[in-house]
């Protein structure tokens, strides 16, 4: 059995639910949008079979990283309204911090991290052999939010919905070994432990 655990900022808990949706086999509203599709032609039973969410965590502030996840984060670029926001490249970094935070605490396998404020975010997914780090890929800014521009929360969607899908993406192919496709994808490092 594969154990995984999320510690969500921007996906808002999506990558969870859809892991969960998949592993349950829901049918209608709940069905699984994105993984469904990427194991359309596959056996999916010997999937659902070896996997278990253990559980899924919104931790939007710099606080739910500190008192949750037991870690010590930089400090961000800003916080509004106690959200943290960061740049790219701290967005991977906190990405990894609350990837592998989330599968130390819950003691699962695979531990998933996400993150994004000014840029394209971060994406980390922790085994115990390696950490697969990437970002979306759509550039936005949070802090536009606050302007209540419809084109920049377009971009914060768009950029939601590249993030929960790339990373179904990746953690399935991270699920059938296959390193060489994961290398495929934009802007992935992956770093063996």
């Amino acid at each position: 059995m594969i154990k995984i655990a999320t510690a969500e900022c921007f996906t808002h808990g999506q990558v969870g639910m859809e892991i969960h949706s998949f592993i349950q086999s829901y049918k209608g509203e709940l069905e699984s949008k994105y993984l469904k599709d990427i194991y359309k032609d596959g056996n999916i039973e010997d999937i659902h079979k070896n996997l278990i969410l253990s559980s899924t965590l919104f931790l939007p502030s710099i606080d739910s990283l500190k008192k949750i996840l037991n870690i010590n984060p930089t400090e961000p670029y800003q916080v509004i309204n106690g959200v943290k926001i960061y740049k790219e490249e701290e967005d991977k970094i906190i990405s990894t911090l609350m990837a592998n935070a989330v599968k130390k605490l819950l003691n699962v396998d695979v531990g998933i991290g996400t993150t994004a404020g000014i840029g394209k975010g971060g994406i980390t997914i922790s085994s115990s052999k390696l950490d697969i780090v990437t970002t979306t890929d759509v550039y936005a800014d949070l802090r536009t939010l606050t302007d209540i521009s419809l084109n920049e929360s377009e971009l914060i969607f768009k950029r939601q919905e590249s993030g929960i899908t790339k990373t179904l993406k990746i953690f399935s192919c991270l699920l059938n070994n296959d390193l060489d496709k994961i290398n495929q994808f934009e802007n992935v490092k992956i770093v063996k432990k």
